[in-house]
């Protein structure tokens, strides 16, 4: 999969997933897409939250690491 096609799945999916993040007051936005990392900015609640590390890895890293063959990490900016 080439990685223009990588980064429109990813949007696709975190598109999908900001309703379950804005419930809790916080946001997600995509920014990047670069050697198999997505990076995404969080917002809102998310900054300075204790569980955000959690909220990234155990579920927006897990699902696009499912999701979408390529990617290999996210990493927060």
């Amino acid at each position: 999969m080439n990685p223009e096609e990588i980064e429109k799945q990813a949007r696709v999916i975190i598109k999908k997933l900001r309703p379950y993040i804005n419930r809790d007051g916080g946001d997600i936005k995509f920014v990047k897409y670069e050697d198999g990392i997505v990076f995404v900015q969080m917002l809102g609640a998310c900054v300075g939250c204790a569980i955000v590390d959690t909220t990234l890895t155990d579920g927006v890293e897990a699902i696009l690491l499912e999701e979408v063959p390529g990617i290999i990490g996210v990493e927060q900016i």
